[in-house]
């Protein structure tokens, strides 16, 4: 029993609630079937013709696995080999990282274009939460 319960403690802190974050004023409507195309690569503006600037956590933060695994459907290393592969053949430009969520909630919040994901914790009322994992 005490196994079981450390397996689900531990299976929680792998995977946090995630937020996807925006600009408080954008209004762009997207569905977790858009984010995760924006995250890919294949959704590249926002309705009213704005370039959406997808941000990456760093590599290596809780944050990144948990969105790529739970946004996404795929492990980091998957994503970042999918990556290689767009950026090798000229076909995509990976997202910017940010070192923090700290770095990426001030970010966000200066660009009404950016999109990213933060630990729900993390969220202040500087940005705006869209959708949450």
């Amino acid at each position: 029993m005490g196994l079981l319960l450390a397996c689900l403690f531990i299976s929680n802190i792998a995977f946090a609630e995630i937020a996807v974050i925006v600009h408080p004023d954008n209004s762009a409507s997207l569905d977790k079937k858009a984010i995760k195309k924006i995250f890919m690569g294949k959704k590249k503006k926002y309705d009213n013709g704005n370039v959406i600037l997808p941000m990456n956590a760093s590599k290596g933060a809780a944050s990144r696995d948990s969105f790529n695994k739970l946004a996404i459907g795929r492990t980091t290393a998957q994503v970042n080999a999918y990556w290689s592969k767009l950026v090798f053949t000229g076909k995509g430009t990976m997202p910017r990282e940010l070192t923090s969520d700290a770095e990426i909630i001030a970010t966000v919040s200066a660009n009404k274009d950016a999109i990213s994901y933060v630990d729900a914790s993390a969220v202040t009322d500087a940005v705006k939460v869209i959708a949450t994992y």
